[in-house]
C-alpha cells in the first residue's frame, strides 16, 4: 500500500493554506446574539494583525484565556487522541470559560506552536479540530499566533458578550441557594486514570465503555446554551465550569462566595463508566466522579424560589441539570449521606501537580 509523502511547508505557506481552508468569509459577519449588535468587521481572512469588531449596542465584553497542552494529554501521547481531537479540545476549553460567565462567544484567538516534526497534515488536523469546535459552538476562530516550538503547544483566548449586569460570577452564592450541575462529571478524569494503567489492573472494562471514555475527550461540549439560560434573568447567583473537577469547582465557588456547601451524596449522578473504572482502581465511585476531570459542565447556585422557572426554561431548550446540594453558612464543603457528614471525597486538580492520572486515582480524603 502506498501512503502519501509527508509535506512540511514553511510558516507563511501554512498560514496561507489555513486562511483559504478554514478562515475565509469571516469579515462582515454578524456574531452577536440575543439582540446584541456585534459585527466582525475584519476577521482572520482580512490578514491584518488583529481582528476588528464594531460594537453597536450596550453590552459587557467577556475575555478568557487558557493554555491546555500539558500532562493531561497523556492520551494524545499514547496515540488514543488525534491532532484533530486536541485542536477541538483547545477551543472547547476556552469557550467553556465564556459559557460559565453566561456570555455568547463571538470569537476565538488560538496560539499554535509546533515542532518541526509536525507535517502539514498534522498541522491541518489541529486547525480542523479548532475550526470544527468553533462551528459547533457558534463562533469563529478569528486568528492568533502560529510558529515553531520545541513541542506542540496550544493556547487560546475566547471572546464573548452579554447584556450589562447579566454576567455570571463565582462570588454570588448565598446561604439557602441550591447547588446544581448540568450533567454527570468524572468521565474525562476516569479516562486518564484508566488508560495509562490499563494493563496493571486485574481486569478491563468492555470495549464499548472504553470507547465512551475516549469519546468524552474527543468532543467535549462547552455549555454555551446552558450559560445563556442561567444569565437571562439571571437565574444563577454563582456559576463556574467544572474543568478542574467537581470537587475543586464547589470549593472555589465556596471560597469566592464566602459560604459553605452541603452536597447530598445520593443526588450526585455517577456515570456507569466512571463506576467501572473506580471499581478496577479500588476507589470510591463518588470520589472519582468529583476528582480532577475536565468535563466542562456548569456548576451553579440558584435561589430555591427560582428553581421551577429555571427548570422550565432548561426543559424548553432541551437541557437539564441536577440539584446536588445547597449553600450554607460557613462550615466548609461537606458530603452528607444518611445524616452523616464528611469532607468532599476525591482529589481536586492542583496546578502544581504534573500527573493528572495520579490525581484522579488518588485515595479519597479522610
Amino acid at each position: 500500500m502506498n501512503f502519501p509523502e509527508s509535506v512540511y511547508s514553511d510558516e507563511p505557506t501554512r498560514v496561507q493554506q489555513l486562511v483559504s481552508e478554514f478562515l475565509s468569509g469571516q469579515s462582515g459577519a454578524d456574531v452577536g446574539a440575543d439582540g446584541l449588535d456585534v459585527l466582525l468587521t475584519a476577521g482572520a481572512d482580512a490578514k491584518d494583525d488583529c481582528a476588528v469588531y464594531d460594537i453597536g449596542s450596550p453590552m459587557t465584553l467577556v475575555v478568557g484565556s487558557d493554555y491546555i497542552r500539558g500532562p493531561k494529554f497523556i492520551l494524545h501521547e499514547m496515540g488514543l487522541l488525534s491532532d484533530f481531537d486536541i485542536g477541538y479540545y483547545l477551543a472547547a476549553a476556552n469557550i467553556s470559560d465564556i459559557a460559565a460567565m453566561g456570555a455568547t462567544p463571538i470569537g476565538l484567538l488560538s496560539v499554535i506552536r509546533y515542532p518541526h516534526e509536525l507535517d502539514d497534515s498534522g498541522f491541518r488536523q489541529v486547525m480542523a479540530g479548532i475550526h470544527q469546535a468553533c462551528t459547533d459552538f457558534g463562533t469563529l476562530n478569528v486568528g492568533g499566533d502560529i510558529g515553531n516550538a520545541e513541542r506542540l503547544i496550544l493556547a487560546g483566548t475566547a471572546l464573548g458578550v452579554c447584556r450589562p449586569g447579566k454576567v455570571l460570577r463565582r462570588d454570588g452564592a448565598r446561604p439557602g441557594d441550591l447547588l446544581c450541575v448540568t450533567g454527570v462529571c468524572g468521565l474525562l478524569g476516569a479516562a486518564v486514570a484508566y488508560f495509562p494503567k490499563r494493563d496493571s489492573f486485574a481486569g478491563r472494562i468492555p470495549a464499548d465503555v472504553e470507547q465512551r471514555l475516549l469519546d468524552s475527550w474527543k468532543r467535549p461540549r462547552a455549555r454555551v446554551a446552558e450559560g445563556r439560560v442561567l444569565s437571562r434573568l439571571p437565574y444563577a447567583t454563582s456559576c463556574q465550569d467544572t474543568s478542574d473537577g467537581l470537587k475543586a469547582t464547589i470549593e472555589q465557588i465556596m471560597q469566592a462566595s464566602n459560604v459553605g456547601f452541603r452536597v447530598i451524596e445520593q443526588d450526585v449522578p455517577v456515570d456507569p463508566a466512571v463506576r467501572m473504572v473506580a471499581e478496577l482502581m479500588n476507589v470510591e465511585p463518588l470520589a472519582l466522579t468529583m476528582s480532577a476531570s475536565s468535563d466542562f459542565h456548569l456548576a451553579f447556585t440558584i435561589a430555591a424560589d427560582d428553581l421551577p422557572a429555571c427548570r422550565a426554561d432548561f426543559t424548553e431548550q432541551g437541557l437539564d441539570f441536577h440539584v446536588i446540594g445547597e449553600a450554607t453558612e460557613k462550615g466548609g464543603a461537606q458530603a452528607v449521606h444518611n445524616g452523616n457528614s464528611r469532607p468532599l471525597p476525591g482529589v481536586a486538580w492542583k496546578h502544581q501537580k504534573s500527573d493528572i492520572s495520579l490525581l484522579a486515582a488518588g485515595p479519597p480524603e479522610a
